[in-house]
């Protein structure tokens, strides 16, 4: 009995054996043939193969296409809603009335709100290759307003010519009227508005990431590969940058919302990491745009006015 039993275990042991080899092998097939992959696609350029590139671009355009007019479909109440409002606005833009100063007053408005926000996606854009559009305009901007409001006494700057040129207003300075709180409502709709384009160039990653995981194919994308580098020699991590990104990631992943929030909030040069994880995790869309959002255009920005304000007094 004891001999046929261990006559039995040998059977068993060799055939886990060749499960593991089968294992390893099937393995290292699905490695070589998403290298494999990889490589077509990094090899897939207009320089190098024109006709193969363009072909797959007029499908993959194609395909873009029909998916979005199946979405408009779906939502056509909203897009109709939505032409006849740009049908009522054109019209009130192009007849002549007393109601045309409001009209340029909205245009104006409108197109100082786009100006910052095209600056705030500019500087975040990139995964934080971006231009440095704070330091080069935003805060430059702030600077100024509060130069210009402690020298006039006001901030009531007539418009125009201000934004474009600060003019002391004519009424003359009214004493002690100037504080922080009145500089930070003066600037706070181009600081928001930057806040808000930042927010909206930290959206390439997120989708990226979530892509990627849905559809399984790793993306050509140097940030990426070292999140999943990262996720895989998370237990041996020793040196601080990587134990920091580590604790971005762990903190959004487990706390959700308010951990987005918390990194969002900060000036965090590993935020990108954040937008990633959300990606990878299948983070809901809302979730990490409105915690992006709130973190970035309401309270980073009001933390960033306040320290250029004191920092230029």
């Amino acid at each position: 009995m004891a001999a046929n039993g261990a006559s039995c275990e040998q059977p068993q042991k060799r055939t886990g054996a060749k499960d593991k080899q089968n294992g390893k092998s099937a393995d290292s097939s699905v490695r070589d043939r998403r290298q494999k992959d990889k490589e077509e696609r990094l090899s897939m350029v207009l320089w190098r193969r024109p006709v193969t590139t363009l072909h797959y671009f007029l499908l993959e355009t194609l395909i873009k296409l029909k998916e979005l007019t199946l979405k408009l479909w779906q939502r056509r109440g909203t897009v109709f809603l939505f032409l006849v409002l740009c049908s009522l606005f054109s019209i009130a833009y192009s007849t002549e009335g007393a109601h045309q100063q409001y009209v340029q007053y909205l245009e104006k408005k409108f197109l100082w709100c786009a100006y910052w926000v095209g600056l705030g996606i500019l500087s975040s854009v990139g995964l934080g290759t971006g231009l440095h559009t704070f330091l080069l305009y935003l805060g430059p901007h702030i600077a100024s307003v509060t130069l210009a409001a402690y020298e006039c006494g006001s901030t009531d700057f007539p418009e125009p010519p201000y934004p474009d040129q600060i003019v002391c207003p004519q009424g003359g300075a009214v004493e002690g009227s100037i504080s922080l709180l009145s500089i930070m409502s003066k600037v706070r709709l181009e600081a928001c508005m930057w806040g808000a384009g930042t927010a909206i160039g930290e959206l390439p990653p997120y989708f990226m990431a979530r892509a990627a995981r849905q559809s399984g194919a790793d993306p050509d994308d140097e940030d990426y590969e070292e999140f999943e580098e990262m996720l895989e020699q998370a237990e041996g991590a020793q040196d601080f940058v990587t134990r920091a990104k580590l604790g971005v990631q762990h903190m959004v992943q487990k706390v959700g919302f308010f951990g987005i929030l918390a990194c969002a909030s900060i000036p965090n040069p590993l935020f990108d990491l954040a937008g990633i994880t959300c990606g990878h995790f299948l983070v809901p869309f809302w979730t990490f745009f409105g915690a992006t959002l709130i973190g970035k255009a309401i309270i980073k920005m009001h933390i960033q006015v306040i320290i250029t304000v004191l920092s230029t007094v």
